[in-house]
């Protein structure tokens, strides 16, 4: 005999919604306990997507339409009906009957006359309509919607799209990351900048299929996910432009200090982030009411300065271990690499890390002075 699920109400950002009994925590990737899905260490993630939902809806001249694709509980759906100011239309998808079910409960309690539910496998459901943003948030990898989803998006839209795979992309698993990403990964210190750039490898190969091109918006990893926001455009010389950006690197030529000399890619090689976009970000941010805005404050901030910085990082570990010298504090090795003229930034990926256009030999003068 099948339980019936057992739902409670929960509040999130400003919006409150039923959801399946689950996990408590907040902290971690979850795992799927409960159907319809929902997973509380998410909360940055789904509070992201808004504060970038209300940026895209402030910067187009007709309303656009959403589509939250795997959308389990619906709570980023709901949350984008309830938080986000303007004119828009959400779909809210699940194949699941029962998170189909749940939808439709809290599409009626919400009386929201913008939203409607959709119970389709994913792929059959862009292969049916056309959106101006996708939400692509699976419990794994992307890669079985990417397709699908770069020939539904409309020209200049926006795909989001999370990835819980991280040990693939950060290159525990190499063979599977060959399997999925057609890519090489990188299991060393910048692991996690490696993956973020096959995942855009990814979605720039696919855009290209259709003569479409990505431009990254917003792109960042925690330590149980990647997720990146890419705006799609038409075009063949943009996708031309766009793929010339795909390159596979050879560790020992672009990673400083690296001593291998193996395969890494293809890979994004551009810009991972949109400056201009995040600065509006930060300034949408101000008028939301968000359960990790400290957090994303915290997040953006770094996004934003790392917006200039060059490909790949070190870490005052790798590097200490690397010059056979004790670590320095970030501050003071970045007040001697500033004293010599060259650039430095503070990122995202690692606490210890840094990205600097200064050559090797100057950051181990820093080390050893």
């Amino acid at each position: 005999m099948t339980k019936k699920p057992i739902f409670e109400k929960i509040n999130e950002g400003a919006t409150e919604v039923l959801v399946s009994k689950g996990k408590k925590n907040p902290r971690g990737p979850g795992s799927k306990q409960g159907v319809p899905f929902y997973n509380p260490s998410m909360q940055l993630n789904r509070d992201l997507s808004v504060v970038l939902c209300q940026w895209f809806v402030n910067n187009r001249k007709k309303p656009p339409v959403f589509l939250d694709g795997l959308a389990a509980s619906g709570i980023r759906g709901f949350r984008f009906a309830n938080e986000i100011d303007g004119d828009f239309e959400i779909t809210i998808n699940d194949w699941n009957q029962d998170s189909f079910n749940l939808i439709n409960k809290n599409i009626e309690k919400s009386k929201k006359k913008n939203i409607q539910a959709c119970n389709y496998n994913l792929n059959t459901l862009l292969s049916q309509n056309k959106y101006d943003y996708i939400d692509i948030d699976p419990f794994g990898s992307p890669v079985y919607f990417i397709d699908s989803a770069v020939k539904s998006i409309k020209n200049k839209g926006v795909i989001a799209c999370t990835a819980t795979d991280t040990a693939t992309l950060c290159g525990v698993y190499p063979n599977v990351c060959w399997r999925r990403y057609s890519a090489a990964p990188f299991h060393s210190v910048v692991m996690k900048e490696v993956g973020l750039r096959i995942l855009l490898g990814f979605l720039c190969r696919a855009a290209g299929v259709y003569d479409k091109a990505i431009e990254p918006l917003v792109c960042y990893c925690t330590d149980h996910y990647f997720r990146v926001y890419v705006r799609v455009t038409n075009g063949v010389s943009k996708a031309n432009k766009s793929m010339s950006n795909l390159k596979t690197i050879k560790s020992g030529e672009n990673l400083g200090f690296e001593q291998t000399n193996k395969d890494i890619g293809p890979l994004w090689t551009d810009k991972l982030q949109n400056k201009k976009v995040i600065s509006q970000l930060i300034t949408i941010l101000f008028g939301k009411n968000l359960g990790t805005k400290k957090e994303l404050w915290k997040l953006l901030d770094l996004l934003e300065e790392e917006a200039d910085a060059p490909m790949f990082f070190y870490t005052t570990d790798s590097l200490a271990s690397f010059f056979k010298t004790s670590p320095l504090k970030r501050k003071a090795l970045f007040d001697k690499i500033k004293k010599e003229k060259y650039d430095v930034f503070q990122i995202h990926f690692s606490p210890t890390g840094f990205k600097t256009n200064a050559p090797l030999k100057t950051i181990e003068k820093a080390f050893k002075q």
